[in-house]
């Protein structure tokens, strides 16, 4: 093919060296007005005058893509959010007695301590970590509960307590991984297992149900006739503050770039170990608060108690649009997860499906979460090929 810069319309002055290089991906570009086709498909580079400068003539014309309107309205959180609504309608037409309060305020209770943990877990694996030993500091600290009350402790001073526990749990976690290098997934694997250990020595076998009644009719009580507990008062405080750490302060901007790369976060600044540490402290602090929620909402403290919650979280948020690599999600995205499984798996229960069913659901749209963008990843990509490979030629 000949050289496009030697045509008569742009004939290069004597001495000048061609320009090497591709052309700017996303920008058009015309030798006369009202041209539309891009540099990548005349292949070649902007007319020049006889006198060897850059044709003042020359377009560059940014290609648009979807507006602000159309990203909200068509991006991953709005999809989650149509296939919340789809599902609440038909489990509301199918299902009878499933459109009520009643159901609204026990499909909240249900779903509560996994969107609590699903908070700090969506900045956890933005940040490209992950935490297993979540369900554990929730048995641990209603082990530790169940145990400081039978002894005759002050109720008060028993949830600081366990707070507190949760809060050094965390700790634990962080120092490991942030400060010492270790891989998250084996630390939490083995903490895991460390902390539902601690709980059964702990409490044993035994189950202390004994908790003041005022405390635990609160835990189930609802606001009015609408059916919506109570304490969704704190739990919505909890997600606003989290919404607004991970959207809207440096630090949850610092947890995007960390997911993407810890080089280059540590290149502009940001203390990837500091920033890690303060993560697990809130994963365990949680964990803690939702370990108190459930015992208090059963009115029971075992060691086993929160067993399995971590695969519902991590379902949930990766369902939610949380990349499982890092570097991409948001507190939204999550919600309508966390309020997706735990529809469905009502949905199931008041149709009489068994536990194992359930489980045997949670797991699918766990894998579904993980495959379903890597295949639209694909897919985009073979997309693309195909419109470069058909482009035209000059």
């Amino acid at each position: 093919m000949s050289d496009p810069s030697a045509s008569p319309t742009a004939v290069q002055p004597e001495g000048h060296q061609p320009e090497s290089g591709p052309p700017p991906k996303g920008r058009r570009m015309a030798a006369t007005p009202g041209s539309t086709k891009t540099a990548a498909e005349a292949g070649r580079k902007p007319a020049r005058s006889r006198t060897g400068k850059a044709d003042t003539s020359t377009v560059l014309a940014v290609s648009k893509g979807r507006t602000g309107a159309a990203r909200m309205l068509l991006g991953r959180d709005a999809i989650m959010i149509y296939v919340l609504l789809v599902v609440v309608l038909y489990a509301s037409i199918v299902i009878p007695r499933f459109a009520s309060p009643v159901t609204v305020g026990f499909l909240l209770l249900d779903v509560i301590p996994t969107l609590l943990i699903a908070l700090p877990m969506t900045l956890v694996i933005i940040s490209g970590e992950i935490d297993l030993s979540v369900a554990s500091i929730a048995g641990l600290t209603s082990a530790l509960m169940g145990v400081l009350w039978q002894g005759g402790m002050n109720i008060a001073l028993v949830l600081v307590i366990c707070v507190l526990a949760g809060l050094v749990a965390g700790a634990f976690n962080g120092v490991l991984i942030a400060y010492l290098g270790l891989p998250s997934l084996a630390v939490t694997i083995g903490t895991l297992a460390l902390f539902r250990g601690l709980a059964l020595v702990v409490i044993g076998d035994n189950a202390v149900a004994n908790f003041p009644p005022g405390l635990t009719a609160f835990f189930t009580s609802k606001l009015g006739g609408t059916g919506i507990p109570t304490v969704m008062i704190g739990v919505v405080v909890l997600i606003i503050a989290f919404a607004v750490v991970l959207h809207f302060t440096p630090f949850g901007r610092g947890l995007f770039a960390l997911g993407y790369s810890k080089e280059a976060a540590t290149f502009v600044g940001i203390d990837v170990a500091r920033s890690k540490f303060l993560l697990y402290l809130a994963t365990g602090t949680v964990s803690a608060l939702a370990g108190i929620y459930w015992t208090l909402r059963y009115s029971s403290a075992r060691s086993d108690n929160a067993s399995g919650l971590e695969l519902a979280v991590i379902a949930a948020v990766l369902l939610g649009g949380v990349s499982i690599f890092g570097g991409k999600g948001s507190i939204p995205g999550v919600l309508a997860g966390v309020l997706l499984i735990g529809t469905i798996n009502y949905a199931l229960k008041l149709d009489r499906v068994s536990e194992v069913v359930l489980i045997i659901v949670t797991g699918s749209l766990l894998i579904i979460s993980v495959v379903a963008p890597n295949i639209a990843s694909a897919i985009r990509r073979a997309r693309h090929s195909r419109q470069v490979r058909s482009a035209p030629l000059p």
